[in-house]
């Protein structure tokens, strides 16, 4: 599943080449939007078309100057010939053609008036995410949740939006605070790294094109890098963590959890 940071390097990708762009039978692109992972185009005829890629989703762009534009999961859709059959839906433009492609279906598109995309029930949920949530506002929306691990809790999107399971493991290395912490025991001081963790995780996943090494491609079909030069905890279990400790693996709220229990003391 696509997390934050993979859903913005889409967004950006496709504003460059759908910018001013008429669709068939609507208006023209006047801009690309994202609310935690849901994508937004807009019209200027005051109408939306939103995507959710979930679990196996792509959208493919194909230009008639030969421009492409790719993100999701990869498959051979990327490279072969489309529409093919875990093609769902296909959006005709001026110059190009976006296909939206999902294997198994979980994934969803929705044509909305552009007002009522905030009022959908999955935005009006969404949490702050962390380049915009304050302490006090993140504190308490995490002392609602005092008896429960704190990696649980970051997964929740009405907490804080944007955090999947690659993003809370390494938000939760660099606070130095265990996975199975309950909520209700954290500092002030913890809350506020924790906050920072998230800033940061994100921030160095977006310059270098997502967690893509493994599961998704970049916009233009290359993989991005973040697993082999960022991150510190995930997907490396065995591995040394740079305090000389063992990065381990276990699982909290039926994730596969990463933390170093040098670095990240566990609960006494």
């Amino acid at each position: 599943m696509p997390e934050l940071p993979e859903v913005e390097t889409i967004r950006r990708g496709l504003a460059d080449v759908l910018a001013g762009q008429r669709l068939k039978g609507h208006g023209k692109v006047s801009r690309l939007r994202r609310f935690g992972k849901l994508l937004v185009i807009d019209f200027d005829d005051g109408e939306s078309l939103v995507f959710h890629l979930r679990m196996t989703g792509q959208l493919v762009y194909r230009g008639k100057d030969k421009s492409e534009v790719a993100g999701g999961h990869p498959t051979k859709s990327f490279v072969g010939k489309l529409p093919d059959k875990s093609t769902r839906a296909v959006f005709e433009f001026e110059r190009g053609t976006l296909f939206f492609n999902d294997q198994r279906k979980f994934g969803f598109y929705e044509f909305l008036p552009t007002a009522e995309v905030v009022k959908m029930p999955f935005v009006q949920k969404l949490g702050p995410e962390p380049w915009e949530i304050t302490f006090e506002d993140l504190k308490q929306r995490l002392m609602r949740h005092k008896k429960s691990k704190i990696k649980a809790v970051l997964l929740d999107q009405t907490v804080m939006a944007g955090l999947g399971n690659i993003y809370a493991d390494e938000t939760l290395y660099l606070a130095r605070v265990h996975p199975e912490r309950l909520v209700g025991s954290l500092t002030d001081s913890e809350i506020k790294k924790i906050i920072e963790g998230a800033k940061c995780s994100m921030d160095a996943s977006l310059e270098s094109g997502g967690s893509s090494l493994r599961n998704y491609l970049q916009v233009d079909g290359s993989y991005g890098d973040y697993l082999t030069k960022f991150a510190n905890v995930y997907g490396r279990a065995g591995e040394p963590c740079k305090c000389g400790g063992k990065v381990e693996k276990i699982k909290v709220a039926g994730r596969g959890t990463h933390f170093c229990p040098k670095c990240q003391k566990a609960p006494k």
